[in-house]
């Protein structure tokens, strides 16, 4: 009597199964084909040299020596790489909570406020640096009529090697609104009990803050930390747009080497290795976060200290 229940159940499931990968296959042709087939094939070619017509020649390692021990402009290029990343995720992260702890008051016209703060992470990227390109202009740019204004010289935003980085690194954390939006649902999943019992025992609002606030949003901090890392790690759109990898080497991202070598220059094999060198460092830096987030990422109900 208990068979055909089970053979039914089995016929049921394994439909389902086969539906449930039906409508899986056009994601899993997508990931394989567009980002799988041309991560292993950027591997291969990191071993050759080829201009994209000619014959491919088999070199080796000769493309990572060459780039470790006779290119100059690689270390400058992964020195701001770096330096960009650390300003903006950094300050993105910081700015992104603050005003997502902002944004979760009752204030009025909350729902205003918050679609203007996600509104320019949703502008088309090229249409936001061109207009920060007007704001940072040394002639006419509004800033700089800002800085004249009080009193001061006008600041070289863009054509300054020190500045240049500063200043592209603050345009990122501008379009953080990705950002404050998840940060602002996690706020509104922290227990409001907790606030509560912390302030009938006297804790005053910066404690609450950092003792039951951040705790509770630790998982997001890091969910936060993690995509924005890996993001700004692979930046190139203010070098295209604004600085052409200027001035001098300030904005030669390694993204950005990767464009000139490869399809500026025909060296596919040279381009491949530089993609291949940044595939390593974002995955060193995402395996450092990883391992150190269990000290710190506190889940409801963990009886860590």
């Amino acid at each position: 009597m208990t068979v055909k229940p089970i053979k039914k159940l089995v016929k049921y499931n394994k439909a389902e199964t086969r539906t449930a990968w039906l409508c899986l296959l056009p994601s899993v042709i997508g990931l394989v084909c567009i980002t799988y087939l041309p991560m292993i094939a950027s591997f291969a070619l990191s071993l050759f040299n080829w201009d994209g017509l000619g014959e491919m020649q088999y070199k080796g390692l000769h493309n990572y020596v060459k780039l470790f021990t006779s290119d100059t402009k690689f270390y400058s290029s992964l020195w701001v790489t770096l330096k960009y990343s650390f300003m903006s995720v950094t300050l993105s992260i910081v700015y992104s909570m603050m005003i997502a702890l902002l944004l979760n008051r009752k204030i009025p016209a909350r729902s205003f406020f918050r679609a203007i703060f996600y509104l320019p992470y949703v502008l088309p990227a090229m249409a936001v640096y061109l207009g920060w390109k007007w704001l940072y202009d040394f002639n006419h740019g509004f800033l700089n009529y800002i800085v004249r204004l009080l009193g001061f010289a006008p600041v070289k935003f863009l054509d300054s090697s020190t500045l240049v980085t500063p200043s592209l690194a603050f345009i990122a954390v501008w379009l953080s609104g990705n950002l404050i939006v998840i940060f602002l649902a996690g706020l509104q999943n922290v227990p409001r009990t907790y606030h509560e019992a912390a302030e009938i025992d006297g804790a005053n609002a910066w404690q609450r803050f950092w003792k039951i606030t951040i705790p509770c949003m630790t998982p997001i901090i890091f969910y936060n930390l993690l995509m924005s890392l890996v993001s700004n790690l692979q930046v190139i759109t203010p070098a295209l747009s604004l600085t052409k990898g200027g001035p001098g080497t300030g904005s030669y991202y390694m993204c950005f080497m990767l464009y000139q070598q490869a399809f500026k220059s025909h060296k596919y094999g040279y381009g491949s290795a530089v993609a291949v060198v940044l595939f390593i460092l974002i995955a060193i830096f995402t395996a450092i976060l990883f391992a150190t987030s269990k000290g710190w990422i506190f889940y409801e109900g963990d009886d860590k200290e």
